[in-house]
């Protein structure tokens, strides 16, 4: 029973005249609204106690014009245009490093809810493979914000057609194969890399891999012939598709994809159970305030919601996996262990004793 049912119940069963219960209802009924309004007034403030007071920086672990880059620039936009967010927002490509300059730089402002990067398996993956010291548990969980699966393209005109022909030149000279992707050895990219390597009968550790600041200074390579073929999330070849140098020959997806990928076949429709999901979320410094989390839950509640939002989603074929602050911890941790599986499986990391 709440407080106010038990002040109920005592003023009602208190033997008064008709005169006194009326007025002894009027003071309850005061009682109770003002008791509402501030418990209301309580959860606005604790809501409502933090916003930004200065420019707020996005952190991209990758050069501009990358798929982490272009997620970054339609979030800057939604928020300064359609939240209202009332600061700016700058954009700080900090590539390299396979995230780790990145990384390490958002380190420096603990506490501080004016810096949030964006963030792919590469930030769980780096640490399982002991290629840096920075664990996903160095940072607060912002915000998961989509999920999508990984594209294998090859150049157009190159003698490479389909996802068949890809997997027989891999089983014929593995050397002449080489695979292009950003940002580090390891992350999704490298595991859908190795899951064919693995169906084709090749070892993992024979593969040839070259990795880029960004993936799509890995595509531009690809266009360029000087690499075979890139696997990368799909939306990363959205802004080249147009040219015709790139042909898809797969997607690392569970079932076929649709808009600009509603032509490409799956592995799993080409007889290769391969399916690599890759998410997209968000992470601010380490020891973020609950009312800070508060703050973005609230502006990015209202991002996934806004018509242009849903519109890159359908247009990049995006996964609508949002997930507020509150549950974005758990995600993070159950990716690491399967991050750690596949890598396992692979051969790239011990399994644990």
């Amino acid at each position: 029973m709440t407080i106010a049912q038990k002040i109920t119940k005592k003023v009602f069963t208190t033997k008064l005249n008709t005169s006194a219960r009326h007025n002894r209802c009027a003071l309850l009924s005061r009682f109770i609204i003002a008791v509402a309004m501030s418990c209301g007034s309580a959860a606005f403030a604790a809501t409502s106690a933090w916003k930004p007071e200065r420019a707020v920086e996005f952190v991209i672990p990758a050069t501009s014009g990358g798929g982490q880059d272009r997620t970054a620039r339609i979030i800057q936009k939604i928020l300064q245009d359609e939240v209202a967010l009332g600061m700016p927002i700058n954009i700080v490509n900090k590539g390299g490093g396979g995230g780790n300059i990145a990384y390490s730089y958002l380190q420096q402002f603990k506490g501080d809810g004016h810096y949030i990067a964006t963030a792919t398996p590469s930030l769980v993956t780096n640490f399982i493979l002991g290629v840096s010291p920075i664990s996903h548990t160095d940072f607060t969980p912002v915000s998961v914000l989509y999920s999508e699966y990984i594209g294998f393209a090859v150049q157009a005109d190159g003698p490479i057609k389909t996802g068949a022909d890809l997997l027989e030149r891999l089983k014929k000279d593995p050397e002449s194969v080489t695979f292009a992707f950003g940002t580090s050895r390891g992350n999704g990219n490298h595991i859908a890399a190795g899951q064919l390597a693995k169906l084709a009968g090749v070892d993992v550790k024979r593969v040839k891999v070259v990795i880029y600041k960004s993936s799509i200074e890995a595509v531009t390579a690809l266009m360029g012939g000087h690499v075979t073929v890139v696997p990368t999330p799909t939306s990363t070849y959205v802004p080249v598709l147009a040219s015709g140098k790139l042909r898809i020959v797969a997607v690392a997806s569970p079932t076929r994809q649709g808009g600009a990928f509603a032509q490409v076949p799956t592995w799993k429709e080409q007889g290769l159970d391969i399916v690599v999901p890759s998410f997209r979320m968000l992470v601010g410094p380490r020891d973020m305030t609950s009312a800070q989390l508060a703050f973005w839950d609230q502006a990015f509640a209202r991002l996934v919601k806004s018509p242009e939002w849903k519109k890159e989603l359908e247009e990049n074929d995006w996964d609508n996996t949002y997930l507020p602050s509150g549950r974005s911890r758990a995600f993070l941790d159950e990716q690491a262990q399967r991050y750690r599986a596949m890598l396992v499986e692979l051969g790239l990391v011990k399994s644990a004793q």
